[in-house]
């Protein structure tokens, strides 16, 4: 069967997807649940996609691929070190508040990926990563930050990535205000208070 992965439908589907495996978890999270929510018949869902698992990867690939394209916009024409770090704990946030639903299936459901699949995900994650570590060098470079920039990386996104779990907009605090946030704790700086 030829699957038209960038169909417009198919790509409802992944984001109707990803709700439910955000809401129910993957593994309770049926053919026939997907299917009814998506307002199709089981059988018609795999004219989209060949199984289950394949749902998953596409919730989760397209989830980075959006990641990726918002962060390399965001660091588009700047230069300084600083700044740089900035737009991309943004642009993380900007992600996980706009996409939330990719984003914490990729957090949660990793392990119910194929072995092959997530070494698929893994250049990826690695690819992203490494914009990461890049801006992160550029701060060292400056005398910006010092220490270990693998572990470096680890905690800005696991801090970044932990705000799906507490953040709700318009509860005071702007995505703005918790990348200037991250900024200041990750290079020490004097936090402004809100």
């Amino acid at each position: 069967m030829n699957l038209n992965k960038n169909s417009k439908r198919r790509k409802e589907l992944v984001a109707i997807a990803a709700r439910l495996f955000c809401d129910q978890g993957y593994e309770s999270t049926t053919v026939r649940m997907l299917a009814d929510a998506m307002g199709i018949k089981s059988g018609s869902l795999f004219h989209h996609f060949n199984d289950k698992q394949e749902i998953l990867f596409a919730v989760i690939e397209s989830g980075m691929q959006h990641a990726m394209q918002i962060a390399t916009q965001a660091l588009e024409g700047l230069e300084q070190p600083r700044d740089r770090l900035y737009a991309l704990a943004r642009a993380h946030l900007s992600t996980l508040l706009e996409d939330r639903d990719a984003h914490v299936v990729a957090i949660y459901e990793w392990r119910s990926l194929t072995q092959a699949s997530r070494q698929e995900l893994v250049k990826l994650r690695d690819a992203y990563e490494s914009i990461w570590t890049q801006v992160i060098a550029e701060c060292q470079g400056k005398g910006l930050m010092a220490g270990n920039q693998g572990l470096q990386r680890r905690l800005a996104l696991g801090a970044l990535n932990w705000t799906v779990q507490w953040y709700r907009p318009g509860a005071g605090l702007e995505p703005d205000d918790l990348a200037q946030e991250l900024v200041a704790m990750v290079l020490r700086e004097e936090a402004c208070e809100k």
